[in-house]
Formats: C-alpha cells, structure tokens, sequence
C-alpha cells in the first residue's frame, strides 16, 4: 500500500484545499455578490455540461485504466494512448450534426424556467468537450501511477478558477458575460495543462492504426459510456430537474446543501484515483488476495475517514448555517443530512465500484447505471413535485442505497468477497452512538465558538474510540512512513 498511502495523501492535501477555496466560492462568493439566482443558473449550466460530457468521451477514459496494464508492449501500450485520444473527437464530430438541428428544441427545453439558461447554451458543450479530453489525459497520467498533479487539476483547479472570477465579478472588473467566457476559456487553459504535462510523463509515437484488443475495447467502452451518461444523470438530474420545476435559485441552496455533505467524499477521491489501476492489475493478474486487501482496507479506512466527516457536519450544522447567515439557504438544511447517508454508503463499500469496472463483470455497471438513472428521473420527478428541494434528497439517497446494496450482492456471488469486516460494525457503531450522545452536550456560545468546541470533542471522542476498539491500524501505518509521529 505504499504507493496508495503516499500518493493518497499528496491527493488528500490537494482535494483539502479543493473543498476550502470550494467553500467559500458556495456558501460566501457566489451568495453575497452573484445571488442565488446567477449562482443557480452557473451550477445549472455546469450540470447540464456534465450529462453532455458521456457522449463525447464515450467511455474511453475507463477503457485506459483498464486494458494498460494488460498491454505488454510499447507499441500495444502507444496504440491504446493514441486511440483514446481519437475517439472522443470522433464522437464530437457525429455529435455535432445533431445539436445543430435540434439546436432551438434543446435551449426550449433546458431554459423552460428561466431564459438565462438558454442564452448561455453554448458553456455547455464548450466545457463538455473540455472536460471529456481532461478526463482521457488524466487517466493516462493515473495508469503511470502519477495522479497527484492531475488529481490537483481536476479537484483545486476548476474550484480556484471559479474563486478569481468571482472575486473579478465581486470588483466589477467582468460581468456575467466576462465570468461566462472566462470559465470557458479557464477550462480550456486546463485541458493544455494536462496535455503537456501528460506527454512529458509519457510519450507515445504518433502513428494511425488500432489498439490489438480494439474490439473489446470498443465494447467495453461502449457499455461504460451508457453506464456514463446514465452516472452522469444520477448525479445532475436533481439539479437540472429542480431548475426546471422550482426556480433556479432553489438549484442555489441545493447545490449548497449538497456541497456540503460531498465533503464527507473527500477521502474516497484522494484514494480511488490511485486505487483504480492497482485494482485493475490485481484482476489481470488473477491475484485475489491482493483484490481482497484492497477491498477490505479501503473499506474500513474510507468509512472511518467518511463517518468522521459524517459527524462533523451534521452535528454543526445548525451552527454552521448561522454563522455564515445566509438568508433562505436554511431550506435545504435537512439535505445536507439526507445525502451526507448516502454518501457514507457509498464510502463504506470501499474500492467495490473499481472492482466491477475493471473486471469481467463490467456489463453490470450499465445495468446499475441505467437502474439508477430510471430510479432517479421517476423518483425525483415524484419526490420534487411533492417536497421540492427535499425530495430530490430523498430520492438521490433512495437511489444510491438501492444500488450499492445491488452492487455488493453481485461481488458477494461472483467474488466471494466482501468490503465489510467486524470492523465495520465497530465503526458504524461508534458513529451512531456519537451522533446521539453528542447533541446532549449544550453549548451556550456564539454559533462560530460552539463549532469549534464541539468539532474538537467529536473528534478527540472519535478517535479515543476508533483506537480502543484497533479501528486506525491502517491509518498508523501511513501516519508512521510519513515520519509524522516515528522520526526515524
């Protein structure tokens, strides 16, 4: 695990500051000066990008990581780097046609509710196409096992690129035409980043010709990119559902809501981007004790990582949400608790996604994905008409509940393996019975001070527990070959 503990924790510092400078932009820059509604119609606009990105990426990214490691030579690994950067354009190209003919029914459809929407359409598929070559690139990049630079483009880029344009706004030196454009051109300005940086840490001979196994990965990524674009809808439907039911500035309090509980992520995405290649060459090797350590350990880690975040956020909410005093935000308080479950769920299947991508049984991934993504159109259709920005928390917990248990019946039956140990009872006891008994412990303070207090004895509480019951070995494992305690 050295690789992983070292690189997950570069990761970790890079994904850290990616939520702090994320946070202020969301519950500070973009309310105080843009308003909820310019900040809707931003987060509505970058959502609907992302359910565009699947059809020009078409699932190649993942085929990277998964057919890199099973390529033995330079001219079969060059093959692969070469095809994957052509089949994206190739599928822009076809897609193209399309959205020009159908071009006034989409910006209908998209800007029903607010005319903003449809004026900046075109931030749609430019950042779309962006994002779908940054995602090929930073895969190329995580199959070298060389994530950290990529990891920090994709998680503090976008986010600090979104603060300098929102303190540009807050001066007066852009407008929203300004920030529109210049978002765009940010994200473009990343895509040549990781380009260089990509070829510099690997450089292919260019030459036309196909991969060895090209039709495996075409049917691989095929069945990824359905899986993609259905993945794609589970995460932006509520969004893009709520700004067309409700209005966009409920899209506002929403996405700040739901900013919120994705914190409790933060462990997993440090992890997974160097996890995913060790676990693609676990499965090509056929070594399942390595495939069964690396389930196991992720889980129990992510979870006690997760439950700890969990703890923090929900017992301060309240807390939190008076002291940044920003009016009408409080509606979706109860979100932050409803996703932040479904997030813990998902935290505590460890590296089991990864595990059914890069294996044979990758066809149940569009399965789930287009299970997902039916469950989630219907139930948030339901859940917003009838409770608004509440019900597409429930239904996005309902959703993601629903199929990770799917997907842990699918590795129990083909794998005969688990992420779950007596360490997980273990920790998810500890985090409910703090979640109980911490609310009894009043604080007659100010909202800031009472944060601060009660963050420190959840966590002080959080890992005296953790250690009695020996849930942190893995965790003193890293801490020591980072010298942190154990100067050597």
């Amino acid at each position: 695990m050295g690789i992983i503990a070292k690189q997950s924790f570069y990761n970790s510092i890079s994904i850290a500051f990616a939520f702090l400078i994320g946070a202020l932009n969301t519950v500070y820059l973009y309310p105080t000066y843009m308003g909820s509604e310019f900040q809707g119609l931003i987060v509505a606009l970058l959502a609907f990008s992302n359910l565009v990105q699947p059809f020009i990426s078409f699932g190649v990214q993942h085929a990277l990581i998964k057919f890199y490691s099973a390529c033995e030579t330079k001219q079969d690994r060059d093959a692969l780097l070469n095809f994957s950067m052509l089949l994206p354009l190739l599928f822009f190209i076809l897609l193209l046609p399309f959205l020009f003919v159908f071009k006034e029914d989409i910006i209908d459809i998209i800007s029903a509710k607010n005319s903003n929407i449809g004026r900046y359409a075109f931030l749609i598929i430019a950042v779309a196409f962006s994002t779908a070559y940054f995602e090929v690139f930073y895969n190329w990049l995580r199959v070298q096992l060389k994530s950290v630079f990529g990891n920090f483009l994709k998680e503090f880029y976008p986010r600090a690129l979104i603060f300098v344009l929102l303190s540009a706004y807050a001066l007066d030196f852009i407008d929203l035409d300004g920030f529109v454009w210049a978002l765009i051109g940010g994200y473009y300005l990343r895509l040549l980043i990781v380009m260089v940086y990509s070829f510099r840490v690997y450089s292919p001979k260019f030459e036309l010709g196909l991969p060895v196994q090209y039709k495996s990965i075409l049917k691989y990524s095929l069945l990824i990119f359905m899986s993609g674009a259905a993945a794609s809808l589970i995460l932006d439907i509520d969004k893009s559902m709520i700004s067309n039911v409700l209005t966009v500035e409920n899209v506002a309090y929403y996405s700040v809501a739901v900013f919120i509980a994705s914190v409790i992520e933060f462990p997993g995405r440090a992890m997974f981007q160097i996890i995913s290649p060790m676990v693609a060459k676990a499965l090509n090797e056929n070594d399942k004790k390595r495939l069964t350590s690396l389930l196991k350990k992720s889980a129990n880690n992510l979870l006690l990582g997760a439950g700890l975040l969990f703890l923090l956020i929900n017992l301060n909410l309240v807390d939190f949400y008076q002291w940044v005093n920003l009016e009408g935000y409080d509606k979706a308080l109860d979100v932050v608790f409803i996703v932040s479950l479904g997030k813990l769920s998902t935290m505590s299947m460890g590296c089991l996604n990864n595990i059914i991508t890069n294996s044979k049984y990758y066809t149940y991934v569009f399965w789930f994905s287009l299970a997902s993504a039916v469950l989630a159109v219907v139930l948030n259709l339901y859940f917003i008409n009838e409770m608004g920005i509440i019900g597409a928390a429930y239904a996005t917990l309902i959703v993601i509940v629903l199929i990770n248990v799917a997907k842990i019946i699918l590795i129990q039956f083909t794998f005969k393996i688990n992420p779950f140990s007596n360490k997980t009872f273990f920790a998810l006891g500890i985090i409910f019975l703090l979640y109980v008994l911490i609310p009894l412990i009043a604080f007659d303070l100010s909202p800031f001070l009472s944060l601060i207090i009660r963050s420190l004895v959840i966590v002080i509480t959080f890992l005296i527990f953790s250690r009695v019951f020996k849930l942190t070995g893995d965790l003193q494992n890293v801490i020591n070959k980072f010298n942190f305690l154990n100067k050597k």
